[in-house]
């Protein structure tokens, strides 16, 4: 009660991830009041008991350090936890997932640690392990090694033969092309579909314009067009013109002629003057139009 509940979370926490993060912050939140210590495997002892890592034990301790949820960190932690070492650190109790971890000869190193009620379970992470990430890497080895390549490095540092280092950089130009290509698809789609776009607004703005274009035609040329109307006026007025109405009644009346009756010669000759054509006048042809013959 007077003091803070000191926790215990070992472990190897190669290439740390959201996972070892989980762990450490449930191990964190078992009290109300705890101070976390994290035990970091050394190198030596890892690749004994475990296998190979992908970072060495400097890196995973100065991974472990920068967790926020880490108070301390113990480097070149033991694999067995012994009395003495609790006791030197004054540990409380031990987190770790309830999975029994055989390891170093025993079915599980954490058994006598249940058996003094002082283990804490926390919850594993499904879907992503330090064997996980691995396991990715190897199945996608040729893109990491191209990516790499792509980025300076040297085959023999990506320990590439020459063969595979050609084969590579033949696929990344293959990949490139292959790209622009894509690109080139993208964007004559989207001119496509631009063309379509306009030509059906053209289509469109061109309908409406036939149908205003038609409507005109009509209410100039139709049947009750306003051309009709504008030669039955323009008729009207030509024959008012050609044959005048006659004075009315009420006009003084004094001898005046008959309005002379329009005659069309049929002949292009000029009407003779001297007795001598007279005869070949009286013999043209003439014809008196009237209203019915002008329409």
């Amino acid at each position: 009660v007077d003091r803070p509940v000191r926790v215990y979370a070992d472990g190897i926490f190669d290439l740390f991830h959201s996972g070892h993060a989980r762990a450490l912050m449930q191990a964190k939140n078992l009290f109300p009041n705890t101070y976390l210590i994290v035990g970091v495997c050394s190198d030596e002892l890892t690749h004994n008991f475990k296998g190979f890592t992908v970072m060495n034990e400097n890196e995973r301790y100065d991974a472990v350090q920068h967790c926020r949820y880490v108070d301390e960190v113990v480097r070149n932690a033991p694999w067995t936890l012994t009395p003495e070492f609790l006791a030197e650190h004054r540990i409380d109790f031990v987190a770790h997932d309830d999975i029994p971890y055989s390891s170093a000869g025993s079915d599980d190193v954490y058994k006598h640690i249940k058996e003094a009620g002082m283990f804490a379970p926390t919850q594993r992470t499904e879907g992503i392990s330090t064997s996980d990430i691995i396991t990715r890497i190897v199945r996608d080895y040729d893109v990491y090694a191209r990516r790499n390549l792509q980025r300076g490095y040297t085959a023999k540092e990506l320990n590439v033969s020459f063969i595979n280092e050609k084969k590579y950089h033949l696929q990344e130009r293959v990949d490139k092309v292959k790209k622009r290509v894509k690109d080139v698809e993208e964007k004559s789609k989207e001119f496509v579909q631009k063309v379509e776009e306009k030509s059906i607004d053209l289509i469109q703005k061109w309908e409406e314009k036939s149908r205003e274009f038609i409507g005109n035609f009509l209410e100039m040329f139709g049947p009750e067009g306003a051309l009709k109307h504008m030669l039955k006026e323009g008729k009207g007025r030509m024959l008012q013109a050609i044959s005048p109405k006659q004075s009315p009644s009420s006009s003084p009346t004094h001898d005046r002629s008959p309005s002379p009756s329009f005659r069309w010669p049929f002949s292009t000759k000029t009407p003779p003057s001297s007795p001598a054509n007279r005869s070949r006048n009286e013999s043209a042809v003439t014809y008196d139009i009237s209203e019915d013959e002008e329409d």
